[in-house]
């Protein structure tokens, strides 16, 4: 059975007898797709995910589901869950992204929110729960940016030399990433997976929730690939996560250097990452709207390594393999 009229049947099934009609609510990265389900009767949507099981498992998304519900934070209900079709009816938090809407005067709200959101899954962090962000995986994701972004996306080939330098850099920033406490980490806890909703935000996309370094989610909120905001509004906010965070007694650093220093050197860790990822679903996938959000990610990764004397051999490297006119400037730590 084509896999839309296996999904309408099966709703079918969920409201016997109601007249409901089907648009598309959204795409990710993935094999999943996402419907919004409308009643004729004007009941409340509903939002019906389809994961292919032949390419996406939905128990994790279940179990995600649970511990971020346990630790007080707004996500999607499950009305119902099919595993073996891979379906699942959700409660609709609506269409309303955090991008959608962000600007210079409800940023501050907004964010605050979000901020609040991230302390209380931290909070609830439990070792066992979720597979670790261990080296292995860290080290998978930092592998993604000379083969997809260097290789496929620049066509080019790392020399011997350059090979050792980035292999010298990812040693340094997996040393940092895995010496970071440990928590509940979304991974991608940014304005396209947050909804304005009430209670503030809703929080989707978490699937691929891990257990690993605290400043992850943070650097993926602040430092998002889709929008970017000038530095010291960017350091503003991070302070306020660090107060709220040591005031709820989460493991942060008791100097704020320290802790900032830890959140830019994750953050080169994910923006090497998401370089990759991005060129991957460019040329393996089709995907190309991506490509425009790159030159936003590889800023952030300038940035960072010319700030930090361990780094400025990667920072270099981007030069030789795209020459830049400009050279960026910020704060020094």
């Amino acid at each position: 059975m084509p896999r839309t009229a296996q999904l309408q049947a099966w709703l079918e099934s969920q409201f016997s007898g109601a007249t409901f009609s089907l648009t598309p609510a959204s795409a990710d990265a993935s094999f999943r797709r996402y419907f919004r389900v409308s009643f004729a009767d004007g009941s409340p949507s509903r939002i019906v995910m389809d994961a292919p099981p032949s390419h996406e498992d939905c128990a994790p998304w279940l179990h995600v589901e649970q511990l971020l519900r346990g630790a007080g934070v707004h996500v999607p209900e499950v009305f119902a869950a099919d595993l073996a079709q891979g379906f699942l009816l959700l409660s609709d938090l609506g269409s309303t992204t955090y991008l959608s809407v962000l600007d210079g005067e409800n940023a501050g709200a907004l964010y605050g929110e979000a901020v609040d959101a991230l302390v209380r899954i931290q909070q609830a962090s439990r070792p066992g729960e979720l597979r670790p962000y261990d080296a292995a995986l860290l080290q998978r994701e930092l592998d993604l940016f000379p083969e997809w972004y260097v290789g496929k996306h620049l066509g080019k080939t790392l020399s011997d030399k350059q090979q050792h330098v980035l292999d010298d850099v990812f040693t340094k920033l997996l040393a940092n990433n895995l010496a970071q406490p440990s928590v509940y980490v979304h991974r991608d806890y940014h304005s396209r997976n947050l909804m304005v909703t009430i209670p503030n935000p809703g929080i989707i996309d978490f699937q691929d929730a891990v257990y690993g370094p605290i400043t992850y989610d943070l650097v993926s909120l602040f430092r998002d690939a889709y929008i970017q905001w000038e530095e010291d509004q960017e350091l503003d906010w991070v302070i306020r996560y660090w107060e709220k965070a040591r005031k709820a007694g989460l493991p942060v650093h008791a100097n704020f250097d320290d802790f900032y220093k830890d959140y830019e050197w994750m953050g080169a860790q994910r923006q090497l990452k998401v370089l990759g990822i991005f060129a991957r679903l460019c040329h393996r996938d089709g995907k190309d709207g991506y490509l425009k959000d790159m030159p936003r990610v590889m800023s952030y990764l300038r940035r960072t390594c010319e700030r930090y004397g361990d780094l400025r051999a990667l920072a270099r490297l981007l030069d030789e393999l795209e020459p830049q006119g400009e050279v960026q400037v910020g704060y020094t730590f």
